[in-house]
């Protein structure tokens, strides 16, 4: 590679959005390249490390689009930019038909509907990582094989470091490659470097101001250099302070053998969130994400505990594909039980008079009713909750862990980058973790990483093909 080499799409980022952008680009007879700091054959991503379900707002990708539309609205209240909801709706379906095109093979991951196009084959249903070989991780190395048969390349061990503007439109990008700064021309940009959640100065910026205490839970990588480039383009930014998430034991802080899984979040919504006074701090039945990112802005995120019963861990502590009954306990993660609240507390050195006293305010509003003269008040956004009644009673220490980033670069229904004042950057899309527009909002709402990162991945790939 020298500073004549020329493509006519780059993509940043070598996990889904970028090898969907180049690989489809290639197709289109587009000659295309995709740019990753990482090196091997197994390079970091945290595309790797997914779980591999398509989904749209928890909904069956290949439902009709406008009750795809109608999901994504009621999952974040309305507030998702229509014309990046109207495109995932109207494109879900075609996409996980043009992956398995690609060589992709999907299977149900659970009877759940919106489970049935999970990537083949799925991880095991065990506590700590387990991606080697399995869909996500067969698929990126499918998608590399027939962009390289496409005569498309892969660069690895190379860093986007800048992007070129000339006369107000990007024309390509600096890197960096051992050692040397190299430019390459592109008439087609496209940001897919998966956002920012590993960057701990714009986790304190946007997010909360104690980084160190909230569970990096992904694989490193995104370290937001793509929303800084194109930043400094002129892009606008938005929703920065919302990320995807979950809960997890405090002990993955230290024990990899607990994250990613098993997510505590189920039990965590229904029973309580409590400090290390004992008090609610938080909204439980908003769900694990919301909760993930209340904790995430504390000045102490490591401050909560989950309690429960008997009849919670039996229900909600089984509910999940890797459930925490019993993958907690196999992981090697803390879990307090006692018969009465006031010696769950001292196991947990919690107060117990202060325990006592909000189990007790939380039962009676559950009895009778009266969850919104809580405070912090309780919703039933995640359904009714019962009451914590049946002994033994148990306690797990939490902390929140963040994925992706929800917010980021503004795009258009085309993956186009937007300026402030709505007009679009020529050359410049994004794709992926690394936009925002979607996702977030005062309401949490996820609509899927995967189907986001490669829909836009093929429409701006698609998009710029069709320029002149």
């Amino acid at each position: 590679m020298n500073e004549a080499v020329r493509f006519d799409l780059v993509a940043i980022g070598g996990g889904f959005a970028g090898l969907c952008a180049a690989l489809r680009g290639a197709e289109l007879g587009l000659r295309t390249a995709v740019i990753e700091a990482g090196s091997g054959e197994a390079y970091p991503c945290s595309s790797r490390w997914a779980g591999g379900i398509f989904h749209v707002s928890y909904h069956d990708v290949k439902l009709a689009p406008e009750a795809l539309l109608a999901a994504i609205n009621r999952q974040t209240g309305g507030e998702a930019d229509q014309e990046l909801a109207a495109a995932i709706a109207a494109d879900a379906g075609r996409t996980v038909d043009w992956l398995a095109a690609q060589g992709a093979v999907f299977e149900p991951a659970s009877p759940t509907n919106w489970h049935r196009f999970t990537l083949a084959p799925p991880r095991a249903a065990v506590a700590g990582h387990d991606w080697q070989g399995r869909g996500p991780d067969r698929m990126l190395r499918e998608l590399r094989r027939r962009l390289e048969e496409r005569q498309g390349r892969l660069l690895l061990a190379t860093k986007a470091s800048s992007l070129l503007v000339e006369r107000g439109r990007v024309a390509g990008l600096t890197v960096r490659r051992a050692g040397e700064a190299l430019d390459i021309r592109a008439d087609a940009v496209v940001v897919a470097d998966g956002g920012f959640p590993g960057n701990a100065d714009l986790f304190r910026k946007y997010i909360g101001p104690r980084p160190e205490r909230v569970l990096m839970r992904h694989a490193g990588t995104a370290v937001g250099d793509g929303l800084t480039m194109a930043a400094a383009a002129g892009a606008a930014l938005v929703g920065l302070d919302r990320f995807y998430g979950h809960l997890l034991s405090r002990d993955a802080m230290e024990n990899t053998n607990l994250w990613p899984y098993p997510q505590i979040d189920a039990l965590a919504t229904a029973g309580i969130v409590v400090d290390r006074r004992g008090y609610r701090i938080l909204d439980e039945g908003l769900g694990g994400i919301s909760i993930a990112n209340d904790l995430a802005a504390l000045d102490d995120p490591l401050c909560a505990t989950v309690i429960g019963d008997a009849a919670i861990w039996e229900t909600a502590g089984k509910a999940a594909l890797i459930p925490p009954n019993p993958q907690l306990l196999a992981g090697g993660g803390t879990l307090h039980r006692a018969d009465t609240i006031e010696a769950l507390a001292a196991a947990a050195d919690i107060p117990p008079d202060n325990l006592a006293s909000t189990v007790e305010a939380y039962n009676d509003a559950v009895r009778f009713n009266r969850l919104t003269t809580l405070v912090p008040e309780r919703s039933t956004r995640s359904g009714a909750p019962p009451r914590i009644a049946t002994p033994p009673f148990f306690a797990i220490p939490i902390c929140a862990g963040i994925t992706n980033t929800m917010g980021g670069i503004a795009i258009d229904g085309h993956g186009r980058v937007r300026r402030p004042d709505g007009t679009t950057i020529a050359g410049l899309y994004a794709a992926g973790g690394a936009t925002g527009g979607l996702e977030g909002g005062g309401a949490l709402g996820y609509v899927g990483g995967l189907i986001k990162a490669c829909v836009f991945g093929l429409r701006a790939a698609e998009h710029a093909a069709t320029r002149p």
